[in-house]
């Protein structure tokens, strides 16, 4: 499990993915969270923009990003 240290009230999901390391550029972020490959909270979210929170869970590729 990756923790995922925020600073400040949000970040984008597509940018979660590419400080998490998950991806290598924020064109692939857009790419695989359009294509359903992103899991927010347990359901699948095709929000590019979508605000992860703290104490939001990402699953992405068996990989899963806790923010704190």
């Amino acid at each position: 499990m990756i923790e995922f240290k925020l600073e400040g009230d949000y970040i984008p999901m597509i940018q979660l993915l590419k400080a998490a390391g998950l991806v290598q550029t924020g064109g692939e972020a857009r790419i695989v969270v359009e294509h359903g490959e992103a899991v927010y909270n347990g359901e699948v979210d095709y929000r590019k923009r979508l605000k992860v929170k703290q104490g939001d869970v990402v699953e992405f590729r068996g990989q899963t990003i806790k923010v704190i």
